[in-house]
């Protein structure tokens, strides 16, 4: 009978090994610029638009945001009492004018989760009183690790890049793409999503040679290629993913999430963009 006992126990291990580590895991993930310039610059109503952009974060496990700039209260009010929010950083130089990054992550993972995350901040932009005026704000990147329940890491970049047309400005973006690349070498990251505004143009050429440099340099796959936005839209924000031999990515489903209007109009000036995966 002892004998009987202990082959039953060795015959359940592996099971319940393997079961673990084939575990997989669902994730929504949204993506958005919330066009979050102080009211001076915008035409629209930011104390009503963010409240509800927070809501509307309480139906992702991910969401990553650019342009929270002066209405970050707003936007807190309406994030879920569960929800854990990261901001970027404010640079390194003291700049009584400029704003932070106005990139936040919000966070609504299931127990077992572990976050960690990395603040960086360019080192090139253009234009401070020509172009889109980007030197007045910190752009940058988070750098986030993601841990799952059974110990698996990856990756995911929430960034904002230069704006602008003009020569100065796409040299600043392949600049601050390169910066991206020579974090992401530094650090040896494996399994990665890149997301946010990139400000790629999807019909600048210019632009689309540095996106298919960028994503040949860290072998990216672009989720949206095959994926038609509103044609009210530009085409500047990206969601692009890489995996790894210890974590793959399936990829559910890609689109715009358009319950992100109210009757005066869209939220922001940019596409709810939303991925959903499962990770094994």
């Amino acid at each position: 009978m002892k004998y009987k006992f202990l082959l039953i126990i060795y015959l359940l291990m592996p099971f319940e090994f393997f079961s673990l580590e084939d575990e997989n895991f669902n994730l929504n993930i949204l993506v958005y610029n919330t066009h979050g310039l102080p009211e001076i610059f915008i035409d629209d109503n930011p104390k009503m638009r963010f409240p509800i952009i927070g809501e509307k974060t309480r139906d992702f496990n991910i969401s990553l945001l650019q342009e929270d700039y002066s209405h970050h209260e707003e936007l807190f009010s309406g994030l879920s009492s569960g929800s854990i929010a990261y901001r970027g950083g404010m640079g390194r130089f003291l700049c009584p004018f400029c704003t932070g990054s106005g990139l936040t992550s919000i966070f609504n993972l299931p127990d077992g989760w572990l976050i960690n995350v990395e603040n960086e901040t360019y080192e090139d932009c253009s234009g401070w009183f020509r172009g889109a005026n980007d030197c007045f704000a910190y752009k940058g990147f988070q750098v986030i690790k993601i841990t799952t329940p059974n110990k698996k890491d990856f990756y995911i970049i929430n960034t904002h890049m230069d704006a602008g047309r003009r020569d100065s400005d796409r040299y600043a973006r392949e600049k601050q793409l390169e910066h991206i690349v020579s974090t992401i070498k530094k650090k040896d990251i494996k399994a990665l999503i890149v997301a946010g505004d990139l400000n790629l143009n999807s019909i600048d050429p210019g632009d689309m040679e540095l996106l298919k440099q960028f994503k040949n340099e860290l072998s990216l796959m672009d989720t949206f290629e095959d994926t038609k936005i509103d044609a009210r839209w530009s085409i500047l924000d990206y969601i692009l993913i890489k995996q790894d031999e210890d974590v793959r990515f399936k990829i559910n489903s890609v689109g715009e999430d358009r319950s992100f209007f109210t009757e005066e109009g869209p939220l922001s000036d940019h596409p709810a963009l939303f991925i959903e995966l499962s990770i094994f």
